[in-house]
């Protein structure tokens, strides 16, 4: 498996004004650096403004695009101008054949290093469902397609002050998205969930990763054989009414 580490050095989209944000532009840069640079990781980091798309680019070997913030030409396009590749997450307010026009502004940029992740889609107040259909459909835009399988379990504001989760269905929207032929997924783990400055509700214990990315490779590894033997036939319209 290849791996990205991800980190965030400002947290701007929290639910209190109290709630722990990072460390700021400089020090979580150089974090990220010294992570990339010790051990050989592509590193990642979602930016909130033209100006920090700028100076991330030139360190990071990806800029996420926060789901809010989706919709951000200006910002899209500065990410886009930097060298990074560029991953941008479906809000949870949009329809997946919507993310074509993101797509038009990033390829706008002459840059044609894009992912795009989808989160879940907002359903009634405190609550996200996931789609799958959300994969196939944003792989028609010639692009590879990741599953956020933690921030998917968010019952944003859930708490008031602070998101939701039901992290005992990460594992299974993770099965879930890897059946639906999604080509990465997005997990974020604590070693100590409960302490969690950030979305402590919805993370992952750090002890369940190996499992769950053992059982993950097996299950990519079944799924690419059956393709490859042609045992997975599209539907028929005659099968589909049924």
């Amino acid at each position: 498996m290849s791996f990205i580490f991800k980190a965030s050095y400002d947290k701007a989209n929290r639910s209190s004004i109290h709630s722990f944000r990072g460390p700021g532009l400089k020090e979580g840069l150089r974090i990220l650096e010294k992570v990339q640079k010790e051990f050989g990781l592509p590193v990642i980091t979602d930016v909130h403004s033209c100006e920090e798309a700028t100076i991330a680019g030139s360190i990071c070997d990806m800029i996420q695009i926060p789901a809010f913030l989706c919709r951000q030409t200006d910002l899209i396009a500065a990410a886009a101008a930097t060298k990074a590749a560029i991953n941008v997450k479906k809000g949870q307010f949009m329809a997946p054949w919507d993310m074509q026009n993101v797509v038009d502004k990033i390829l706008s940029c002459n840059n044609q290093r894009i992912l795009l992740t989808d989160r879940g889609t907002s359903f009634g107040y405190n609550n996200l469902v996931s789609d799958m259909r959300a994969i196939p459909i944003m792989q028609q835009f010639g692009f590879p397609v990741c599953f956020d399988a933690t921030h998917s379990v968010q019952l944003p504001g859930g708490l008031k002050t602070q998101s939701g989760g039901q992290r005992e269905f990460i594992a299974l929207l993770a099965r879930c998205a890897i059946v639906a032929g999604c080509n990465a997924l997005f997990i974020e783990a604590h070693d100590d969930p409960s302490s969690a400055k950030s979305d402590a509700a919805s993370v992952l214990p750090l002890h369940a990763l190996e499992h769950l990315l053992l059982e993950i490779e097996l299950l990519y590894d079944t799924m690419q054989a059956c393709l490859q033997k042609r045992c997975l036939q599209p539907l028929s319209s005659s099968f589909a009414m049924h």
